[in-house]
């Protein structure tokens, strides 16, 4: 049976064949969003290669129940995806929520991870704080409804500055959001694990971006993320906050492409033909 998540399975329409064929791309969108989130790169990168983009249970059209209660379910969601397409090694990339998942997915099937992008987001399990925080979140998400949430976290999810249309296009994930799914992933994300020793372990190489005017995520907390990994580069993006991937998609892009062709370049060489 194939796994219930929706997704978006994309690749070059005529591919070319490489010598060594290019490492595909999974991205794990945050909260409390979708999919359509990795629109920019989607289309960017599935030109030359596959990228994979799942809705994470209680998102996007992927299903809210069974509803989740444990955080690291979110990695096993995707790692059973991931064996239903028949991708077995990737580049993982996450942004906020999504980062951590990502974490996750390395602490639990790190063999099968051949990049890491970490994106506005930060490692520590929550405080005792963030705890009730993120519980009393939940239940004004059940009692209220996604809309009022979305009206005030706008402009802490985008810089002001940012284009109309993505602007629309944030406030619309948000509010599509079913609460339930929200709801139910904030109490798991509340009480995930701390991934800061795990980084330290991490054994492929890493890129951390930040928007520089992110409020959630700041810079200071992507440079600790940069110190913490072997073996990392760091990229601040001027004019964004905590969305770089959609307010700066250019920008964006050039740090993940780089990143990509030095993950490709590392792959190795395939063994010559028999005579």
């Amino acid at each position: 049976m194939a796994p219930f998540l929706a997704y978006e399975d994309k690749g070059p329409a005529f591919p070319r064949q490489p010598l060594v064929p290019l490492v595909p791309l999974v991205l794990v969108h945050g909260h409390p969003f979708d999919r359509t989130m990795w629109a920019p790169q989607l289309r960017t990168f599935s030109a030359v290669r596959r990228v994979i983009a799942p809705d994470l249970r209680g998102y996007g059209a992927s299903p809210t129940a069974p509803a989740l209660t444990d955080f690291a379910q979110f990695a096993r969601d995707i790692e059973a995806l991931l064996d239903e397409l028949g991708v077995e090694s990737f580049v993982l990339a996450g942004l906020s929520m999504g980062g951590q998942i990502a974490m996750d997915c390395y602490r639990q099937f790190p063999g099968r991870v051949r990049g890491l992008v970490l994106a506005d987001t930060f490692p520590a399990a929550e405080t005792p704080e963030g705890v009730r925080t993120r519980d009393a979140m939940a239940d004004r998400l059940l009692r209220e409804g996604m809309r009022g949430y979305a009206d005030e976290v706008l402009e802490r999810m985008v810089a002001p500055s940012a284009p109309a249309e993505v602007k629309a296009h944030v406030h619309r994930m948000m509010t599509a959001t079913s609460p339930e799914g929200a709801a139910a992933a904030l109490r798991a994300r509340a009480r995930r694990p701390d991934y800061t020793a795990l980084l330290t372990q991490v054994g492929v190489p890493a890129l951390v971006v930040v928007g520089a005017d992110d409020t959630y995520t700041p810079v200071s907390d992507a440079r600790a993320l940069h110190a913490a990994l072997p073996d990392a580069s760091l990229h601040v993006i001027e004019g964004a906050a905590h969305m770089p991937n959609l307010e700066r998609p250019a920008e964006f892009d050039q740090a993940l492409g780089d990143f990509l062709a030095r993950v490709d370049a590392r792959q190795p060489s395939p063994a010559p033909p028999r005579l």
